[in-house]
């Protein structure tokens, strides 16, 4: 079980797909360069558009995606794993998918991952947000393999759901993945500990790769891209909102050591709530 490295490209993605798949193809060429074999792009790589009606125009199916032939070619011409942290897709139903995809070395498609947790929220500052009104949650978590380690995959919001991350550590994810268009007052109140605490509790890697910066459809994110290694600690951040790249060092050996340290996975025991006499909560998202 070799170390590799990990990139987390940042971009402030606006409203074309095909400048954004200019763009992204910039950065990764970039991450490339500096020795990362799996490289992470953040949500909504190929346009941010708050607008209905201009997302209809900018979002096509997968077969048609700019960002994802762009990212397949490139995942084979440089011979890495090329994980697009989501974009949008138009699904056979009609309805949008937020779906990330991983590409392999030799391009071929390895996984996606549907966004499960929709980002349905008022914010105190007037900001308000119904992902559901435009997007169909995903069903099914995802991990699979890369370069001797296993990847647990979510997008931006699931963060905030530890049974996720939880479920695929459970099922031998020793790097978690976070891409993020987080908003700027989220950001700057949970970003950071809410990643170092993924790591911690899963004895995890945890790479994020994030929006930053004002949008042109009028939206404002917090960047800080993030790599944090199993016990917490923040290996490379994008200490601002700007596009770029940041790289980091992966030993899955390190995961395997801090789960040995704090063995809460393999402590961990089924419970009950005991609520009184009101109803006991129906518990959502377990594992099994």
């Amino acid at each position: 079980m070799g170390s590799f490295k990990a990139a987390a490209v940042q971009m402030r993605s606006g409203t074309s797909p095909e400048r954004n798949a200019a763009d992204m193809e910039r950065l990764v060429r970039e991450a490339a360069s500096r020795g990362a074999t799996y490289v992470q792009t953040p949500e909504m790589t190929g346009a941010l558009v708050r607008d209905k009606q201009a997302g209809a125009a900018a979002f096509t199916t997968e077969d048609k995606d700019i960002v994802v032939s762009t990212a397949r070619k490139l995942a084979k011409e440089l011979g890495i794993f090329l994980h697009v942290g989501s974009t949008a897709i138009l699904r056979a139903d009609g309805k949008l998918a937020n779906r990330a995809f991983l590409f392999a070395p030799d391009g071929a498609t390895v996984a996606n991952y549907d966004k499960i947790h929709m980002f349905d929220v008022d914010l105190d500052n007037g900001e308000s947000w119904r992902e559901s009104a435009s997007y169909e949650p995903g069903k099914e978590a995802v991990v699979t393999a890369i370069d001797g380690a296993r990847l647990g995959f979510a997008v931006c919001y699931d963060l905030r759901f530890p049974q996720l991350f939880r479920s695929e550590a459970m099922a031998g994810a020793d790097v978690l993945s976070v891409p993020a268009a987080f908003t700027r007052q989220t950001g700057e109140a949970h970003w950071h500990v809410l990643l170092r605490a993924r790591a911690i509790e899963n004895g995890a890697y945890v790479v994020a790769a994030a929006q930053g910066g004002l949008h042109e459809d009028g939206r404002e994110t917090y960047g800080h891209s993030l790599i944090v290694d199993p016990w917490g600690r923040v290996l490379a951040e994008a200490a601002h909102d700007e596009p770029g790249v940041i790289v980091a060092e992966i030993d899955p050996a390190q995961s395997v050591a801090a789960r040995r340290k704090i063995p809460n996975l393999k402590n961990a025991r089924d419970f009950t709530v005991n609520a009184g006499e009101a109803e006991a909560p129906r518990l959502r998202g377990a594992a099994s």
